[in-house]
């Protein structure tokens, strides 16, 4: 699949899910992106902004499997991998599978469940496999996992692990919508006369499959592999900080933004497409000082001052010739 093919399905697959998710083209395009980079999404945001239809509406658009599971306090690990049953009719036992069987999963208010069930997921987001009672099961491919968490409501809650934070590609918020957006919601809600809305499907999980394999053509110079590596560097530098990035995050960086590149058409990366998925891509793995946290230091603020800090690589630098900002995709 050519870059050019991939971009034109990746516009009509935005262009089906932003029919139920009005005028968040934007975010939905990281979103989008951190899937054929073939990561996980957390989606972290004020309630009734558009979450779970988000991802109900990708897994409809992209044709994969869907299945939801309400992470609550009660939840066991063997909820979402499944677990053995005795069949009477083979005197057996036979395995029975969990909702984590499935192409797209939304992980629903992740955090409102124990650590214990929540490091159940580490496996499948990392190996794509499941380990029950010492046996193992793969995952079909492609998996997704979009989480959703409430970044206000503290009572009732657990704090994701870090290790957890880090296997997700992205932390991605909606926001409010203008006051255009919120009146155009209401205009479709009156004009379909159902609270439910039809998205297309656009392609499938083959499809999905080939759409990520044209991603990882894409071509990342030197200058920009190395810029990645320096920002995730300067998170770990920065004076607000306890601890900063990963090496995941520089990894993170460049699977992003080389899905960004290919939704704006392009077969190599720019530091601009870089800049574009810092934010989201670096921001939730790193910790502030306990002694900040009542001050407006942040990780986002953080990811702010290194953008700032740090060089961004020069024309000269790059291997590739770039077209004028005039023919630059946008």
């Amino acid at each position: 699949m050519s870059i050019a093919e991939v971009s034109r399905l990746g516009s009509a697959i935005l262009d089906q899910v932003e029919r139920a998710v009005v005028g968040k083209r934007e975010p939905l395009t990281l979103v989008l992106a951190c899937i054929l980079a073939g990561g996980h999404v957390l989606l972290e945001d004020f309630p009734g902004l558009g979450k779970t239809l988000a991802a109900r509406s990708f897994a409809q658009a992209l044709g994969l499997d869907f299945t939801r599971a309400q992470f609550t306090p009660d939840l066991l690990p063997g909820d979402l991998t499944g677990s053995f049953i005795y069949d009477q009719k083979s005197s057996d036992f036979v395995f029975r599978r969990g909702p984590l069987f499935t192409g797209l999963l939304l992980a629903d208010e992740i955090n409102r469940t124990p650590p214990k069930t929540q490091s159940a997921l580490l496996e499948a987001m990392q190996e794509r496999q499941i380990t029950v009672e010492g046996q193992t099961f793969v995952l079909d491919q492609p998996f997704h996992v979009m989480a959703t968490a409430n970044p206000i409501e503290y009572e009732g809650t657990y704090p994701l692990p870090e290790a957890q934070l880090d296997r997700f590609l992205a932390r991605i918020s909606f926001g409010y919508p203008t006051a255009a957006e919120e009146a155009d919601v209401l205009a479709r809600r009156i004009e379909r006369r159902r609270e439910e809305t039809t998205v297309d499907q656009v392609t499938d999980a083959e499809g999905v499959l080939s759409l990520q394999a044209a991603v990882e053509t894409v071509t990342v110079d030197p200058s920009i592999g190395r810029y990645c590596v320096e920002l995730a560097r300067a998170t770990r530098q920065h004076v607000h900080v306890l601890m900063g990035s990963s090496p995941r995050g520089s990894l993170g960086l460049m699977l992003v933004a080389r899905g960004y590149a290919v939704l704006h058409g392009r077969d190599y990366l720019t530091p601009e497409d870089v800049k574009a998925v810092a934010e989201p891509v670096l921001a939730h793995r790193i910790t502030i000082k306990p002694e900040l946290w009542m001050s407006a230091a942040s990780g986002r603020s953080v990811v702010g001052d290194v953008l700032r800090s740090v060089a961004t690589p020069t024309p000269r630098e790059l291997s590739f010739h770039r077209p004028e900002p005039g023919g630059m995709p946008r």
